[in-house]
């Protein structure tokens, strides 16, 4: 094994570096523009002592070492656990969620201090012990896997509650807790059949990285006369007629103005990412990464990024954040496709942005031949464009957007429907925090912060607790016994995990879809009208043929007869199907 070391103190580039340890031996020593760096590769044999190894450098009479372990590998086959769409997501910004540990608000060491909960892009003191303890509640929902916005250090002078603005690869902000508390997360998680997602930047870092601060060479980010900002355009990657100053820019302009845009060109930094990345995995047994602004990088650097990731961790689950408009476009960026000559990714999945901009259509458009309801069917169409479109993350809203509640206008039909497709359509299901609970909000980021609220209950003077039943009002209540009657029984019901799925094309506002196996088969019937309809259900006879019966998996009713059933205004019915 070979392993870049990254040695940063003042002025070490013409030192001597040597290793004194049985099956470590120094192979190759690369200097930089910057005299304070030195990268070190290490071949590293399997039978390596496990133990210290320090790094000297010398220079004639001068001598300094650095502190280095070979440590034995925890890896095992049912550590990392892989995500796959027998899982239900649920994503928490953490400083948003549950202070659970009060003597971490504020950190005497970093540039922002102290919490302030009435502002918005201050820190308001939620943890990873915040997280702990509210596993009961998560498992209770029918939560499987959490996704947290990056907990890793972000030592920005203002605005780095969200975590986007990293400024130590390797360490967890000490805001939160620090690593061996996220390990402990991970085992907690793992006891209970519950699994991790780590989220990373590979495009950007915060301004106050100690890398930013002190540029090992001017190649290490992208770098202007002036300040230029990516043009957010991702289908210059593939446009056959784009212009090459449109496709430098989309990579190589930065992000925001406090985060450098970072050149995975660089052999070093590519090298320091991975290595980064395969450390954590290793290091805290995590199962997945959902990778930020993956559309921003260097292309061949995430290609040989995700085809190193799978070889060390095969069972290992990659999804990128693919915030495109296009079914092409967003499918281009997986896998095995043979859409792009030349490119493979190497990425399994990505956050589906193209189901959700459908959804959204459905729950607010009449139909038309391509819009409203419509616009489900075409897009689901187009799932040929994908090795496995199954792996997507399907989602209704998330931290950059408009909470779901909101957008549909805080109508409940509406609200239950956009669950009830969720929780029964192909793909791996992401449910943003507090959604259960009815959280309201215009956005995340560049479109405000309203939806990066505190979850109330989560600090212990907060006078209403939602986390428990007496803290919900009535229509809460009702909100949250749904989502966690549904999200249990998709957990229950393989045939909404891997079961095949059927869609027909919809009429009169009328949407139907079935998911099966051998072993069930589960009727969604979604009416995006506002007058409640009678379905005649001849027409899908393909797929009921036999059936004469039927449980409305909410309500628990029984249909004794499928002949027509009738859905009301704006709704959703989920019917598991059967024999009388």
């Amino acid at each position: 094994r070979i392993v870049e070391v990254l040695i940063h103190d003042n002025l070490i580039n013409d030192f001597k570096v040597s290793v004194n340890h049985a099956g470590v031996n120094v192979k190759k020593v690369s200097k930089v523009q910057n005299r304070n760096y030195l990268f070190v590769e290490l071949d590293i044999s399997p039978n390596a002592k496990i133990g210290p190894c320090p790094i000297v450098l010398t220079k004639g009479a001068e001598k300094k070492s650095y502190d280095f372990e070979i440590k034995k590998r925890k890896r095992s086959d049912d550590r990392i656990l892989g995500i796959d769409p027998s899982d239900m997501i649920y994503l928490i910004m953490p400083d948003r969620f549950a202070n659970g540990d009060e003597e971490n608000d504020s950190v005497a060491e970093m540039n922002q201090k102290g919490i302030a909960r009435d502002k918005v892009f201050f820190r308001h003191g939620g943890d990873l012990q915040g997280i702990i303890d509210k596993l009961d509640y998560l498992e209770d929902l029918g939560v499987t896997t959490l996704w947290l916005n990056p907990v890793q250090e972000n030592n920005e002078l203002y605005e780095s509650y969200h975590g986007y603005a990293v400024t130590d690869h390797y360490n967890i902000d000490a805001r939160f807790g620090d690593n061996a508390l996220y390990v402990k997360l991970a085992d907690e998680l793992h006891k209970r059949g519950m699994k991790l997602v780590m989220d990373i930047i590979h495009n950007h870092v915060g301004s106050q990285h100690w890398f930013i601060q002190d540029l090992p060479s001017e190649d290490w980010i992208h770098q202007f006369d002036e300040y230029r900002q990516t043009t957010y355009r991702a289908p210059t990657h593939m446009d056959p007629y784009a212009s090459k100053a449109d496709k430098s820019l989309m990579v190589d302009g930065w992000f925001d103005t406090h985060m450098p845009d970072l050149n995975q060109q660089n052999k070093h930094l590519a090298t320091y990412l991975t290595q980064n990345n395969i450390w954590w995995v290793e290091y805290a047994g995590l199962d997945a990464y959902r990778i930020d602004t993956y559309a921003y990088p260097d292309a061949e650097f995430t290609s040989d990024w995700g085809k190193a990731m799978q070889l060390e961790y095969p069972q290992l689950g990659l999804f990128g954040e693919t915030w495109v408009h296009g079914s092409a476009i967003q499918a281009q960026f997986t896998q095995n496709n043979n859409l792009r000559k030349g490119y493979n990714s190497h990425l399994p999945a990505v956050t589906d942005f193209q189901l959700y901009y459908a959804i959204s259509d459905a729950l607010s458009k009449e139909q038309g031949w391509t819009d409203g309801i419509a616009k489900i069917y075409y897009t689901l169409a187009k799932d040929f464009l994908y090795e496995d479109p199954y792996r997507n993350v399907t989602f209704l809203d998330n931290h950059d957007l408009a909470r779901f509640y909101t957008q549909v206008g805080e109508d409940l039909s509406k609200f239950k429907s956009g669950i009830s497709f969720l929780m029964t359509m192909r793909g791996i299901p992401m449910l943003y925090y507090g959604t259960e609970c009815l959280f309201t909000g215009e956005g995340g980021g560049a479109f405000g912060e309203a939806g990066r609220i505190d979850f109330p209950g989560g600090w212990k003077d907060d006078k209403v607790n939602k986390f428990t039943k007496e803290g919900r009002t009535e229509k809460e209540e009702e909100v949250f016994s749904f989502i966690k009657k549904i999200a249990n029984y998709r957990k229950n019901t393989p045939a909404l995990h891997t079961g095949k799925l059927m869609q027909f094309v919809p009429e009169n506002n009328i949407y139907v879809y079935f998911r099966y196996d051998k072993e069930k088969t589960v009727m969604v019937i979604m009416n995006s009208s506002a007058e409640s309809q009678k379905v005649e259900t001849s027409r899908y006879a393909e797929r009921l043929d036999g059936f004469n019966m039927a449980k409305d998996v909410i309500s628990d009713e029984i249909l004794k007869s499928i002949e027509e059933i009738e859905i009301e205004g704006n709704s959703v019915r989920v019917l598991e199907v059967g024999f009388r």
